[in-house]
């Protein structure tokens, strides 16, 4: 697992390259009275709106394999939000939605025997769910396939294995709220660097369920966590489960839309050896110019 910086180079090419060389990006002008709607779009993860979507955190984890106080470790999450428009125009628009998740672990606590820690930082596996969105009016529905690249640097932060699924959207809108669900569930193929003979193949399931209720001047009290589950852990080991509650805030950053939210979780069920507990968290989401406007396959105006 030591190719994970070139693996991540190779994606960002895929993905940005063709698009960026498709067409010019021109300047988007947002006045102070679209921040709300930029805000609410920004809440529907399968919205129309380019950004650079940044989640930090600072992770509490604790369990059978610690005998002291919880360990704190620090990651970043970066998600580019990639709408690439298939038919259509306005309303009955067809998207394409990519959302490669690549993850950044700055200090994380590895456990090394019982109450022993390794402080390690590194690169973690990245995960590209691939949504096709039809127009559905107010409700959120998307499905495709679900890639899964094996680029961790250090092989407690991957699986050392290719793997693809699905991933499924389900969700609704209306002026004052955005709720639903964003799920992907991944089936390890193959092997990749120094995977050891015998080791199960992965398969594991990430659950995002969002929720936003828009206020005044562009406000909201959102919540935004992810359920994840390991078939292959032991039992007491498959689920972690957390709650949380954010307020975000969609503001001029110069001439650039910026949407900021911070929150805490608290994971309700964890891992009983050792897992994640509770994290503070912030995520700074900068909107784009789009990259690429006209539909690939036709029906724009």
């Amino acid at each position: 697992m030591r190719a994970g910086l070139g693996a991540a180079t190779l994606l960002a090419l895929i993905w940005f390259v063709p698009v960026a060389s498709a067409q010019e990006p021109k300047a988007t002008v947002v006045s102070p009275g679209d921040l709300a709607e930029t805000g609410k779009r920004l809440s529907n993860p399968l919205s129309d709106v380019w950004a650079l979507f940044s989640r930090f955190d600072a992770n509490f984890a604790d369990g059978d394999a610690n005998l002291g106080d919880a360990k704190v470790g620090g990651r970043m999450l970066f998600q580019p939000i990639l709408p690439v428009p298939l038919h259509g125009t306005g309303a009955n628009r067809w998207n394409l939605i990519a959302r490669p998740t690549i993850p950044v672990l700055f200090s994380e606590p590895v456990p090394s025997g019982l109450n022993g820690f390794n402080h390690t930082g590194g690169m973690g596996d990245i995960e590209l769910p691939t949504v096709i969105a039809p127009p559905a009016g107010n409700w959120i529905l998307g499905a495709g396939p679900a890639f899964l690249f094996p680029t961790a640097t250090n092989d407690a932060f991957g699986r050392d294995q290719w793997g693809i699924g699905p991933a499924l959207v389900v969700g609704y809108r209306t002026q004052a709220v955005t709720f639903g669900a964003f799920g992907q569930y991944y089936f390890g193929i193959g092997s990749a660097g120094a995977r050891e003979p015998g080791v199960q193949d992965a398969s594991y399931m990430n659950l995002l369920y969002f929720f936003s209720l828009n206020l005044p001047s562009a406000w909201q009290i959102a919540f935004d966590p992810t359920i994840t589950y390991d078939a292959r852990a032991t039992s007491g080991n498959k689920w972690n489960v957390p709650v949380g509650l954010s307020v975000a805030k969609t503001t001029l950053v110069g001439k650039l839309p910026v949407k900021f939210q911070f929150g805490v979780e608290y994971s309700v069920v964890s891992q009983d050896a050792y897992g994640e507990q509770a994290r503070p968290v912030l995520e700074v989401i900068p909107v784009i110019p789009a990259l690429l406007r006209r539909p690939l396959l036709g029906g724009g105006s």
